[in-house]
């Protein structure tokens, strides 16, 4: 990833992805953490992974303690996807590829420093309203709930979640893990906030219950080794490991309902448009396919600008997957082949000055779309004669 900064300095929050991106990234340079490059989606000497799928996954040895970090304290914005999303793909909360912002600690600091900053950066930073900042901590996690009672949030924004909401890890059946806190947002009127006493907080309204909690940032506290018997022992180096999904936040920065009418998206959804004649905003199955088009070429593009190439198994498979899907809710909109190697060029031209891969091989990219989609093609058009 390019580590340029936008050419003009913003003042006031954030409004742009690259605003948004720079100015999380300089926040915690200017709190000494070394800026680092997105890591390949393939993942680097990880046979446990089969893309990178969080900001995290190239730090795994940092983190164990295998090898010594270049910097104690580290900030990215790392690009990640996440196959088990293909299908989901065009709703309003899931991407397959999305940018994820993170700041570590690799035995440095803790959770004290990195709910306080976290803070700052959001409303200060982001210029966001304190009072619609919600908060989740584990269940037993009485560290991490009086940190954000002592940074003067009142009890009733403070939530206690379990194991699969507010726990992380381990990485398989033992190694580092530990509970997490999350920050949400409330997208709600401030007038339909119940009451701190009201029992509808308990299990119907707050973040994770109720659909007007937009989840941001989450800090996970990597403080145990969990052994294969299920026993926790403290480390001796404890850890920061914290993502805040950068399309979400910008949906949340812009006042959009989705994140495809944030400007990480409105160029790819207008090129979309303008090869299907549609209009975006018009019919509702419309919509959701100018969206998953959008979405899986922006997505294929970066995987293939990473060395993928369509396959029957493994990441080749998961590409192939994507670029079909992509195609099949494109004919739905009256697209010709090839449609998704038309859009690639404009996904380059939109985030290539911050991934400079998808110019460097937009050759390949476009070649390798081109060439699946005529397969593809084909083998439709070979079904339909059969069936005819």
């Amino acid at each position: 990833m390019s580590s340029s900064p936008p050419e003009t300095t913003p003042t006031g929050p954030p409004k742009t992805a690259d605003e948004l991106r720079e100015a999380f990234l300089a926040y915690f340079e200017d709190h000494d953490h070394l800026r680092m490059p997105s890591a390949s989606l393939i993942p680097a000497a990880d046979p446990t992974l089969l893309l990178m799928n969080s900001g995290m996954a190239q730090f795994k040895p940092y983190f164990s303690g295998e090898k010594k970090p270049p910097h104690p304290r580290v900030t990215t914005s790392q690009k990640c996807f996440r196959a088990v999303d293909i299908e989901e793909g065009g709703d309003d909360t899931h991407l397959t590829m999305f940018e994820m912002l993170g700041n570590f600690s690799f035995g440095n600091y803790f959770k004290k420093e990195a709910c306080a900053w976290a803070l700052e950066l959001l409303t200060d930073g982001f210029g966001f309203d304190p009072e619609r900042l919600y908060y989740t901590v584990y269940t037993t996690d009485d560290e991490a709930a009086q940190i954000w009672l002592d940074l003067g949030i009142p009890p009733e924004r403070i939530y206690r979640f379990g194991d699969e909401d507010n726990w992380w890890g381990p990485a398989g059946n033992e190694g580092v893990c530990g509970p997490s806190s999350e920050i949400s947002y409330y997208r709600g009127s401030l007038d339909d906030v119940p009451a701190a006493d009201d029992p509808v907080r308990n299990g119907e309204w707050g973040p994770n219950y109720h659909e007007d909690f937009v989840e941001l940032y989450n800090l996970v506290f990597t403080q145990f080794y969990r052994d294969l018997d299920g026993n926790d022992t403290v480390l001796p180096a404890k850890n920061i490991d914290t993502g805040l999904g950068l399309e979400r936040t910008l949906a949340v920065l812009q006042d959009v309902s989705n994140v495809y009418e944030t400007d990480a998206f409105r160029p790819i959804i207008a090129r979309v448009e303008q090869l299907s004649g549609k209009e975006w905003g018009g019919d509702e199955d419309a919509d959701r396919a100018i969206r998953i088009v959008a979405e899986h070429a922006r997505s294929a593009s970066f995987l293939i600008g990473d060395g993928v190439i369509p396959g029957n198994t493994g990441r080749g498979y998961v590409l192939r997957r994507l670029i079909r899907r992509g195609m099949l809710f494109g004919r739905e909109l009256g697209m010709d082949t090839p449609m998704l190697s038309a859009v690639a060029r404009t996904v380059a031209d939109h985030i290539g000055h911050v991934y400079p891969e998808l110019k460097g091989n937009h050759d390949f990219i476009k070649d390798v779309l081109k060439q699946e989609e005529m397969n593809f093609s084909r083998t439709l058009e070979f079904g339909a004669s059969v069936l005819a």
